[in-house]
C-alpha cells in the first residue's frame, strides 16, 4: 500500500472534500442533568428526565448508518478517519464539579474546528462533554506527526462552575414565547464568566469566520476567537427565531461560493445579512423538513434537514428521507447523494455534525471584500 502523504487544511465548507473524520456511536449516553443541557433539552422532549447509556440495538443501527456514510465517502475517493471511543460511561470529575457520564464520539464537528492548516479543540460549554476531545486525540497527534505544518490548537479549557450559567433557564415553567423572547434579548444559559464556543458553532467563509451567539457560544468565546484568528474577519450573528440556539449547521448553511440556505423560522437579522448582500451572496430560505418531529430522544429539531455535507461545489449530501431538501438543492444544480442517516440523529446530529474536515482542496480567499 502506498503511503499517502496526510496534509491538514480547510478553509470554507464547500471546497472538494478529500479528508475527513466520521464520528462513532460507541457508547454514547444521554447525560444525567446539569445546568447547560438542562437548558437545551426542549420542554416537551421525550429526553426530560432520561439519563445512562443508550440501548445496544440503537447504537448498533447508528453505527451501520455511519460505517455506510464512511463507505460512501470513500468509493467517492475521499480518505476518511475514525475516533478512538472511550469509555463514556463512566463518571468524570475536575476540582469543580462532578458528572455521572460523558456524551460520546458521534459529532466530530462540535470539537473540532479546522482553519486552514490548524486543527482547534473547541472549549465546550457542557461538563459532560470536558473530556471529549480524547477521543480525537490520537487522530491529532498522528496528523501533527505527518503533516509539518499542520498546527495542533486547543482552546482554553473551561473551569464549567455554577458561575458560568444562569439558574433562571433551567425552569420547566419558562414556555416558548419567553424563550424566543429571551433569544430575541441574547440572553442565554452561559454567562460571560469565561470564554465558551463549541466549534459547530463557526461557519468558515476563508478570511471571514461566522459564530452563532447563543446556548454553547458566549460573547467572551467570539472575542477570544477574535483574539486567535488575527488574520481572520470573525462575526457574532444570531438567530431570533430559535428558543434552543445550538450550533449553526442546522439555521444557515453555505452551499457554495455565494448560495446559503438560511432556516426561514430562524432568519438572520437585516442588519447582518448586509455583510453577504454587500458582497452579492443570496441568502434564500431552506426547504421543509420531511418530518414533523424528530427521531425518539433526541436532542435536535427537525431541521437536522438542511444538516448537509457539501463534498465539492457540485455535490452534496443529504439525508435520505429529506425529499424537500433534495429537491431544492437539486433544482439550484447540485448532484444530490441521498444518505441514510436519521436513525443515528439521537448520537449527535445530522451529516455535517458527525463529520470534521482534515483536508479540503483548495486556498484562502476573501469572499467578503466590501465589510
Amino acid at each position: 500500500m502506498s503511503f499517502e502523504k496526510t496534509i491538514v487544511n480547510s478553509w470554507n465548507e464547500w471546497d472538494p472534500l478529500k479528508h475527513v473524520i466520521v464520528g462513532r456511536a460507541d457508547g454514547c449516553c444521554i447525560p444525567a442533568p446539569e445546568p447547560a443541557l438542562d437548558a437545551k433539552v426542549p420542554e416537551d422532549s421525550d429526553m426530560k428526565g432520561q439519563h445512562g447509556p443508550r440501548t445496544k440495538d440503537t447504537v448498533d443501527k447508528a453505527n451501520e448508518l455511519l460505517n455506510n456514510f464512511v463507505s460512501l465517502l470513500k468509493k467517492r475517493g475521499i480518505k476518511v478517519d475514525r475516533p478512538i471511543p472511550l469509555k463514556h460511561n463512566q463518571s468524570i470529575s475536575t476540582p469543580d464539579w462532578e458528572a455521572e457520564s460523558m456524551f460520546g464520539c458521534m459529532p466530530a464537528r462540535d470539537i473540532i474546528l479546522t482553519v486552514g492548516s490548524e486543527m482547534l479543540e473547541a472549549t465546550m460549554s457542557y461538563r459532560c462533554r470536558w473530556f471529549e476531545y480524547l477521543n480525537y486525540r490520537p487522530l491529532l497527534q498522528k496528523y501533527f506527526n505527518e503533516d509539518p505544518n499542520m498546527r495542533h490548537e486547543v482552546a482554553p479549557k473551561p473551569r464549567l462552575t455554577d458561575a458560568d450559567y444562569r439558574k433562571d433557564y433551567l425552569s420547566d415553567k419558562i414556555g416558548v414565547q419567553k424563550r424566543l423572547k429571551w433569544t430575541e434579548d441574547k440572553f442565554f444559559v452561559t454567562t460571560e464568566e469565561e470564554p465558551l464556543f463549541d466549534a459547530a458553532d463557526i461557519l468558515r467563509f476563508g478570511k471571514d469566520l461566522v459564530v452563532q451567539h447563543g446556548f454553547t457560544t458566549n460573547l467572551k468565546g467570539i472575542d477570544w476567537l477574535k483574539r486567535h484568528f488575527k488574520d481572520h474577519r470573525v462575526h457574532a450573528v444570531n438567530f431570533p427565531g430559535d428558543p434552543y440556539p445550538i450550533h449553526i449547521d442546522a439555521t444557515f448553511t453555505p452551499i457554495k461560493e455565494g448560495l446559503i440556505i438560511n432556516n426561514p423560522q430562524r432568519r438572520l437579522p437585516t442588519e447582518q445579512r448586509k455583510l453577504f448582500e454587500n458582497n452579492g451572496w443570496k441568502i434564500i430560505d431552506a426547504a421543509q423538513p420531511a418530518h414533523n418531529s424528530p427521531p425518539p430522544l433526541c436532542y435536535s429539531s427537525v431541521w437536522l434537514s438542511m444538516n448537509v455535507l457539501v463534498l465539492d461545489p457540485k455535490t452534496v449530501c443529504v439525508e435520505k428521507s429529506e425529499i424537500y431538501q433534495a429537491e431544492q438543492l437539486d433544482k439550484l444544480g447540485m448532484e444530490v447523494v441521498p444518505v441514510d442517516l436519521r436513525d443515528a440523529y439521537a448520537f449527535g446530529g445530522g451529516l455535517h455534525c458527525c463529520t470534521a474536515d482534515v483536508y479540503r482542496e483548495g486556498e484562502l480567499k476573501d469572499y467578503f471584500p466590501k465589510q
